[in-house]
């Protein structure tokens, strides 16, 4: 069992607080995004037997069990953040295993380098994932009702939205939410920009449920993601809810403290929000035109006091443990590799003491124990 030395990503919508409160740290004032547990080569977790990948490297079924490498191969098929957003997050998609393949074989065939800013696929693997609050956590998900997008913008008063409103009200609804998006997205920057600051205005006097409108145009004056923002679900988390982002699901969070899972992939296709990249006729490929509500999830109750998370694919399950004081230990071994990750209290899993923010690498097979008060969140995969 490895206790792991995690890096922190200080991207720009990071929060400067979050993070160092859970792990008991001063704030330095840079924006401190997301902390990464795992082997992804950008990133590793650092252990004493040297990074993750190295060990995982070293002896892959001692570390994976065999069932796991049989079916992933002999890599870590997932990675585990804490994300901390004091700003939003791009308006993105992920696409799904044969998009994700397809598109990078073709632009590898390209020439395309990897590392450069028009490029769309760094791998060949579909990036579902899952956020789990730990503090309030505001988010978009997934495409709302047309109509109910329609009344949302038309409530601004904004001449220049009324085509997106006609647009709305058309049939079938998802030929009408890609008109939309596709009419966003290519309009015309300089007028595009005007509309969104006569937007923001208007979501700044009328509050309430234009609130969070207000603050994504305070965040990116004349995006058109603030535009696009609005035919999506609005949704806010409270701790331990959680969201499933499957492929071509447009999503982006907001606000707030939580745990996120995902497989081990840089897919992501942006819609806006962003001075990143946008490949239009790229995103609307992999965009899934399907109105729904966000679909919160709350944990399932498995035995032992395990309380999981259902997602409908296998190379991440996350769960959790909320340990009362008093509790006995409870046996966390299993076949398949671990990360284990304290978010509350202080808890002892084989040598380790863990306070919030501290983890371990449970390699497959190995005996872990958890005692103590506080939370544990289990990371592991379906073999």
């Amino acid at each position: 069992m490895d206790r792991l030395d995690n890096t922190i990503r200080p991207y720009a919508w990071g929060s400067t607080t979050a993070i160092p409160k859970l792990l008991g740290a001063e704030p330095t004032g840079e924006p401190q995004a997301e902390m990464w547990m795992g082997a992804h080569p950008g990133a590793p977790s650092r252990t004493e037997r040297g990074t993750l990948v190295e060990v995982i490297e070293a002896d892959p079924e001692r570390e994976l069990g065999a069932e796991a490498v049989a079916k992933f191969g002999p890599h870590l098929p997932f990675l585990l953040k804490i994300l901390a957003a004091g700003a939003p997050l791009s308006l993105q998609v992920h696409p799904n295993l044969a998009q994700a393949k397809e598109g990078y074989e073709d632009e590898e065939a390209r020439g395309i380098p990897v590392d450069a800013g028009h490029r769309n696929y760094k791998d060949a693997n579909h990036k579902p994932e899952l956020i789990c609050a730990l503090t309030e956590f505001d988010g978009l998900c997934g495409f709302r009702d047309p109509l109910r997008a329609a009344d949302l913008m038309d409530g601004l008063g904004v001449d220049s939205l009324k085509p997106y409103v006609d647009l709305l009200h058309a049939h079938p609804e998802d030929a009408a939410l890609r008109e939309v998006l596709t009419a966003i997205l290519a309009a015309d920057p300089d007028e595009m920009a005007h509309t969104v600051s006569e937007a923001a205005a208007a979501c700044s006097r009328l509050g309430g449920d234009y609130a969070p409108y207000a603050d994504i145009a305070h965040h990116y004056p004349g995006d058109p993601g603030v535009i696009a923002a609005m035919l999506l679900n609005y949704v806010r988390l409270q701790p331990g809810e959680a969201l499933f982002l499957g492929a071509g699901i447009p999503h982006a969070y907001l606000n707030g403290l939580g745990v996120e899972i995902m497989a081990n992939s840089d897919n992501v296709l942006r819609c806006g929000l962003t001075p990143k990249h946008v490949d239009v006729p790229e995103l609307l490929r992999v965009v899934r035109f399907e109105a729904g509500d966000a679909g919160v999830l709350r944990p399932e109750a498995a035995p032992d006091g395990e309380e999981v998370y259902e997602t409908p694919i296998d190379e991440f399950r996350l769960s959790r443990y909320v340990l009362p004081e008093g509790t006995v230990a409870h046996d966390l071994t299993r076949a398949t590799p671990q990360i284990l990750l304290c978010t509350a209290g202080s808890v002892r899993i084989g040598e380790h003491e863990l306070t919030p923010g501290r983890s371990v690498f449970v390699p497959a097979g190995e005996k872990a124990e958890v005692s103590g008060a506080g939370t544990v969140f289990r990371a592991t995969v379906v073999a």
